[in-house]
């Protein structure tokens, strides 16, 4: 959602700004593991308790998150693979940096900040299943109130403001949210789909 509300001529934005990244020798999957490696070192720092600049290396790994892509379609390397690799490492990303901030509440002996970052942790995972499981079956699925960009944006502001707690409770929140909407959605388009399917079979056997 948040993509798609950078305009359509997104591409030909970050082209011009970053120029560099569209080198030949410059291979959109070694963009989204250097991205991987930026937001890791966030993670590190979110549970070091240096919330101000985890947030800003979030902000740097989420420049490599937004061009990868770009890059691999200006390149001509749009591959399946580098989809899946893309999408793959944005689950460990979400993953480390709550992870990282559940550390950090555990240690600095706050166990409700640390249930609070468990909770947005396991909703986030489940956001994410819950597309992933639907498009197994569904040929297109998207909805739901917070997508990943929008999660992102609310940790860094949280980390930037010294709001974080009030970010995780509107992550945990939110992504709880959107996971209960995706399986109402997934329910009322899995049951089309299977009446659909059965209609087809009985076309054919009658």
């Amino acid at each position: 959602m948040l993509k798609a509300r950078l305009g359509h001529d997104f591409d030909e934005r970050i082209a011009r700004t970053l120029p560099f990244l569209f080198h030949p020798r410059v291979h959109p999957n070694a963009l989204t593991v250097l991205g991987l490696g930026v937001s890791l070192c966030a993670a590190w720092a979110f549970s070091a308790g240096r919330l101000r600049e985890g947030a800003l290396i979030v902000l740097l790994g989420g420049v490599f998150d937004l061009v990868d892509g770009v890059v691999a379609r200006r390149q001509g390397r749009v591959t399946t693979f580098g989809g899946f690799l893309d999408s793959s490492l944005d689950r460990v990303v979400d993953m480390a940096l709550l992870l990282g901030l559940l550390m950090h509440y555990a240690e600095s002996g706050a166990p409700g900040l640390a249930w609070l970052a468990a909770l947005a942790l396991v909703s986030t995972v489940l956001v994410s299943y819950t597309k992933a499981r639907a498009e197994s079956v569904l040929p297109h699925f998207e909805g739901g109130l917070l997508e990943r960009a929008e999660r992102i944006v609310i940790l860094v502001l949280g980390g930037l403001v010294g709001a974080m707690p009030v970010a995780l409770a509107t992550v945990a929140l939110g992504s709880t949210i959107t996971a209960a909407q995706r399986i109402a959605l997934a329910h009322r388009r899995m049951t089309e789909f299977d009446a659909t399917r059965e209609q087809g079979a009985h076309d054919v056997a009658g």
